[in-house]
């Protein structure tokens, strides 16, 4: 099947000018070789595609193939993929969007293409599954371990629709960035594309805390020229002793993301102005291979001689990679006027390996004597999907543990034989990671030749040895002991195969019981696995083998009608796949929230449905919120900053719905919030001073304060009741305004 596009009649129009202009930005950004063939596959990509989404348009209301030129633009110049890639971008919505079959692009671009196309297609919306962004992630992950070209178009798809989703309805932003967050930048951090990883992050911010990102772009914007004045004047010395290296290189200041400052703000509990080491400087030397690690620390020994360095501060990444292939020295210095600088120093195919990663790691592929990180990776990747146990949400997690961590931990077999886990990871762990009967059948660990206890959490250097016996397995308990999803997914699997055993006993007295009542056994046992929420059957027949779930209490709560098991009471059906069936499946009662709260859900007033404030974040009137339908406690009502808002709307969007305060009216509620107070402890009288503020002078009602005072510092938390977040805003503003006092923060308890 073969599309053609009348070149001259697209010049017409300024639409379709900006269309031709996008697909000319794009091949100008094709930095590999292309031949006749590339050339001619990528001009048939893109006029099939503009002739499938002919009629489509974004919700900006844009020409919708203005996404995948600009997807496929992203994988070329910010990835630096090749002709295949870019075709397979140009084409990555068609299937899913439009009449062309897989069959058509196979036909006319080749199996390989056409497999890409495939991993990048959602699964049919009617697929039956707990958590589609779930069974998504890991249709496109089965595909990565066979081509990884998959994951990188997808990452570059993701980064388009984060740019521009300022068109989107608010509470479809919100899952969208969570699903970034949760998923996408660790992804991106794991294959080493630390631009992307960044870039998402700041996005999502801007979208979860929209208040907190503005406020640290606008101070960063004010303070842009003072900061390249400082980054010169560090820069300046070191430049001629540089030069005697006699090789060519580039240094240069970079403000470090909005997203890392938020975090160092809340870390340090200090205000943006206290925070010093806002840019990193970055040496880079264009060195042959052989000489990279002579050069990088004669750099630093430059570095470290102009300027004061810490030596606790220094990481080298040089001598022991990361586990992504991550190359560069890493070192704090003081700098003039006692400001700490962080200064990265690599060669520069060590800064490609880090700004693009796997793409450019694949180009510098056998030209050094590392280990293939990627390829241990991938191996990694594969005994996650490998796993026949676990469903969609259980792969998501193990999937983050065991292949997407952040921080490392180095560790050494009794041979030296280095092996990099996560941080936290703990000695069964390590177990596990060596091999899968190791792990089963580990009866002692020595940590040092010392006997350690097996949840023992390992510490970079330590060398660690596994005694077996052979009648040893694992018990549920050693599920405690693990942080890792290879080691948790081992263990389950055994609990699961020793569930299902027992859970025959369990099968046997309920097949029973509903025989003698008459009904279907299995239309019977699916009701009572959704109405107890238990995630199958096995589970079911478990807890009723184990005395946990008794045949005659689960009877009172049903009887047999017309050859049917039937609930007596009605109970509420939550699975669903959309906003509107969310809303009818929340229980219309009346709310758990006494008083007047002006809470609209999807849109409606919330009085027509049971929800509760969730307690792990104590939403206040005026802040971002959403609902979250749970399965059998009504609707909660969480910030959108909530610790957990990101794993329910990655994991479970379908029950995510809309809410927002009302604007009219004042509440009659008061709303608890608790807040973190930190200050200069010179002698008493800060409880006297705090409760004055809070109590006599804005007459709020405090439900609990606790405040420790130690070496001339204290730290207080304070839990009070307020209206709204105008009236939290102000009770910050005047403690902070207390001489003792140095910041204070809101904080989810």
């Amino acid at each position: 099947m073969t599309f053609t596009t009348d070149v001259s009649a697209l010049k017409q129009q300024p639409e379709e000018r900006l269309i031709q202009n996008a697909y000319r930005k794009l091949l100008r950004s094709i930095k590999s070789e292309l031949d006749s063939e590339d050339r001619q596959h990528i001009r048939m990509a893109y006029e099939l595609a503009v002739e499938a989404h002919k009629s489509q348009r974004r919700k900006s209301g844009e020409p919708y193939i203005l996404h995948p030129i600009a997807v496929a633009t992203i994988c070329a110049e910010e990835i630096g993929l090749g002709p295949t890639a870019i075709v397979a971008a140009l084409l990555h919505d068609v299937v899913e969007d439009t009449s062309i079959k897989l069959d058509e692009i196979k036909a006319q671009f080749g199996e390989r293409i056409a497999k890409i196309v495939d991993g990048l297609t959602k699964l049919d919306s009617a697929y039956n599954a707990e958590s589609p962004q779930a069974e998504n992630f890991r249709k496109v992950l089965s595909t990565l371990v066979d081509d990884v070209r998959v994951v990188l178009i997808k990452m570059a798809d993701r980064l388009h629709n984060m740019r521009t989703l300022g068109s989107m309805p608010r509470h479809k932003q919100l899952k969208i960035a969570a699903e970034t967050s949760y998923i996408y930048a660790p992804l991106a951090h794991r294959l080493g594309l630390y631009n992307f990883k960044t870039e998402f992050l700041d996005l999502c911010m801007k979208i979860t805390d929209p208040e907190a990102y503005h406020d640290i772009a606008s101070k960063l914007q004010q303070t842009k020229r003072e900061r390249n004045r400082y980054i010169n004047e560090f820069i300046k010395p070191l430049e001629d002793r540089l030069s005697e290296l006699g090789i060519p290189y580039k240094i240069f200041g970079r403000p470090k993301s909005i997203y890392s400052i938020f975090n160092k703000i809340k870390k340090k509990q200090v205000p943006f102005e206290e925070i010093y080491d806002l840019f990193a400087v970055r040496v880079i030397l264009d060195v042959p291979l052989d000489k990279e690690k002579l050069y990088c620390w004669q750099a630093y020994s430059i570095v470290t001689d102009v300027h004061r360095p810490l030596p606790e501060r220094l990481k080298d990444w040089i001598t022991v990679p990361k586990s992504n292939g991550y190359e560069s020295l890493h070192t704090t210095v003081i700098g003039p006027k006692g400001r700490y600088v962080e200064v990265q120093i690599r060669s520069a195919r060590m800064d490609e390996i880090a700004e693009r990663g796997f793409a450019a790691h694949w180009k510098y592929k056998g030209v050094n004597n590392q280990p293939d990180v990627y390829e241990r990776w991938l191996d990694s990747v594969r005994e996650t999907l490998d796993d026949p146990t676990s469903d969609a949400v259980e792969f998501l997690w193990d999937f983050k543990a065991n292949s997407l961590f952040n921080e490392e931990v180095y560790v050494y077999t009794p041979k030296g034989e280095l092996k990099i886990l996560p941080k936290g990871a703990t000695a069964l762990d390590f177990a596990f990671s060596i091999h899968t009967d190791l792990g089963y059948h580990c009866r002692a660990i020595k940590v040092n030749n010392k006997l350690v206890p097996m949840g023992y959490t390992l510490q970079n250097g330590d060398q660690v040895s596994i005694e077996t016996e052979r009648n040893q397995k694992p018990s549920e308990e050693w599920l405690k002991w693990v942080v890792t999803g290879k080691a948790k997914g081992k263990i389950r699997s055994v609990m699961k195969e020793e569930m299902r055993r027992k859970g025959e006993i369990g099968k046997e007295a309920l097949e029973r019981k509903l025989k003698n009542l008459k009904v279907d056994f299995e239309e019977s046992v699916e009701l009572l696995v959704k109405h107890y929420a238990y995630p199958s059957h096995a589970e079911l027949y478990f807890k009723i083998a184990e005395g946990k779930l008794d045949i005659p209490d689960i009877f009172k709560r049903f009887k047999a009608e017309n050859g049917k098991l039937v609930e007596i009471q009605h109970e509420v059906a939550i699975k669903s796949t959309d906003d509107s069936k969310a809303a009818d499946a929340a229980k219309p009662v009346r709310k758990k929230i006494d008083g007047k709260v002006r809470l609209t859900i999807n849109g409606e007033s919330a009085e027509r449905f049971e929800y509760s404030l969730a307690t792990c974040c104590n939403p206040v009137p005026g802040d971002d919120i959403f609902a979250y339908l749970t399965a059998n406690a009504g609707l909660k009502i969480h910030r959108t900053t909530c610790p957990n808002a990101t794993n329910l709307m990655a994991n479970y969007g379908y029950r995510i719905m809309k809410a927002d305060w009302k604007e009219a009216g004042t509440s009659e509620v008061s709303f608890t919030t608790t807040l973190l107070v930190v200050g200069i402890d010179d002698g008493p009288g800060i409880i006297q001073k705090i409760t004055q503020e809070v109590s006599n002078n804005l007459g709020l009602n405090i439900r609990s304060m606790s405040i420790a005072g130690n070496e001339g510092y204290f730290e207080g938390k304070i839990t009070l009741m307020v209206a709204n977040t105008e009236q939290l805003n102000t009770v910050i503003r005047n403690l902070e305004n207390l001489e003792q006092v140095s910041s204070v923060t809101r904080i989810d308890e």
